[in-house]
């Protein structure tokens, strides 16, 4: 059973295996988590993220990609898109389950042991936040992947923070 963590912070600090970021399907870099990542890390991540979209034009909502970290002190940052909410009726559930799923994934394929999640989809993507806390803590709860050691939840904002907090004190 993997441990969960639940820190209030900026995830650009968090020392870890792999921080996710919250991408856009450019991989571009963007506002929100994705602009700090991208700012905190340097023009390696850019670079890396320029070449996985040459590659495969992009990374689609659900979907994850994998570069390396720069100058932030975790070694990876695992790109994720999150789904933009549309009221619950465009598989958005599926899709930022997806996100979790698929990150653990990436994390087992290199071999990493500790993962750090931020809010997926709850800024510019309008998710609502505790049903996309529901989604993220449940879809971890219930992973059968047994080689990731620790998932921190990284909450920069403090209504995040108490849901978070809230939901994983019910289980």
């Amino acid at each position: 059973m993997i441990n969960i963590e639940l820190q209030k912070g900026d995830i650009t600090k968090v020392k870890v295996d792999a921080i996710v970021n919250a991408a856009n399907s450019s991989l571009m870099g963007g506002g929100g988590v994705d602009g700090a990542i991208h700012r905190a890390g340097g023009n390696t991540i850019l670079e890396e993220c320029i070449q996985i979209r040459n590659r495969k034009g992009g990374c689609k909502a659900g979907e994850a990609v994998i570069t390396g970290a720069g100058n932030l002190p975790a070694k990876f940052v695992i790109h994720t898109v999150g789904p933009v909410w549309s009221g619950g009726q465009a598989n958005e559930p599926e899709k930022l389950a997806g996100c979790y799923r698929n990150s653990l994934l990436l994390a087992v394929d290199n071999k990493l042991k500790t993962i750090a999640f931020p809010n997926v989809s709850t800024g510019i993507y309008g998710y609502p936040k505790k049903e996309a806390a529901q989604i993220a803590i449940h879809t971890i709860k219930n992973s059968i992947i047994t080689e990731i050691d620790s998932v921190i939840f990284v909450c920069y904002d403090e209504e995040n923070y108490r849901i978070y907090k809230e939901l994983l004190n019910d289980i």
